[in-house]
């Protein structure tokens, strides 16, 4: 049987890369920060590396030592400890996802916000099943009609965390236009599905869409697509750049910050939110006559 990690690693990459900047910012070097926990070998730069499991309270003995005291900073990296080895429900289709598919999905479900552009696709999180499989089908051009099914089923899967009961996630999509005039030969009612369904999960307080139309002036989105992941308290975001054969973080703040800057002036270009819903209704109601 070919080996399957039995839990997402992006939770212990995550501690491991802020373990590693606070040390840093005290200064020490690896075998100073371990002598004072009385840890020997390399196990300290295992968990920097994400290669070693680190105890919850063994984070906090950590921090003590790199003087960090504030409770939300401490909070924020016991509960990356002790989430690192949770099993989500994606494992169950560890098989067919792909380890940086399932490394996304892990963040989303760990995440408070995420603030996408897609000049291609309607977002995952938005799609109805039936536009999931044709999306999936399209891009997935070396997999069975059986592999194709359940990576829908995953993407349907994923759209829970937009009413989870502990905190829904806060969703913010620019959408170009011409993604609204896809057409599907094979089943036409594909896209006014679709449209109806963008109109009503817009009602949800926590999703915010606009539209880009295709007059917009140019704006930063013209260098393709991308999915800015914000996460509670001390944690630093992420975005997502995604191709068609894998996916690509950008983890630096400084970048990170590149991508938010960017997110704004996609925003104040693309059409106010009652607008875009006034153009998704329309376009909806010419799709039934």
């Amino acid at each position: 049987m070919p080996n399957v990690r039995p839990v997402p690693t992006v939770r212990r990459r995550r501690l491991g890369e802020a373990l590693r900047r606070y040390r840093n910012a005290t200064g020490m070097s690896l075998d100073t920060a371990s002598a004072q926990l009385g840890w020997m070998g390399p196990k300290l730069s295992r968990i920097e590396t994400a290669n070693a499991h680190i105890r919850p309270s063994e984070v906090a003995d950590l921090l003590k030592v790199y003087g960090v005291t504030d409770p939300e900073v401490v909070s924020a990296l016991e509960g990356l400890a002790r989430d690192a080895r949770k099993q989500g429900w994606w494992q169950t289709y560890s098989g067919i996802v792909a380890p940086a598919y399932a490394d996304y999905i892990s963040l989303e479900s760990d995440a408070e916000s995420v603030h996408a552009y897609e000049p291609l696709l309607i977002p995952g999180l938005l799609q109805t099943a039936g536009y999931a499989r044709e999306a999936v089908a399209a891009n997935a051009t070396t997999r069975t009609a059986e592999e194709v099914a359940a990576l829908a089923e995953v993407r349907m899967a994923r759209q829970a965390v937009l009413t989870r009961p502990e905190g829904p996630l806060k969703f913010w999509a620019v959408i170009h236009e011409a993604v609204l005039h896809q057409r599907f030969a094979v089943r036409p009612n594909t896209m006014r599905d679709q449209l109806r369904r963008l109109l009503d999960i817009a009602e949800l307080p926590n999703v915010t869409l606009q539209v880009m139309p295709l007059a917009a002036t140019p704006h930063p989105g013209g260098a393709g697509g991308f999915s800015l992941v914000g996460f509670p308290g001390p944690m630093p975001d992420v975005v997502l750049l995604e191709n068609l054969i894998g996916a690509t973080y950008v983890e630096g703040v400084d970048e990170v910050q590149v991508f938010a800057d960017a997110f704004e002036r996609i925003v104040a270009t693309a059409l106010p939110v009652d607008d875009s819903m006034a153009l998704i209704a329309r376009m909806e109601e010419e799709r039934r006559t």
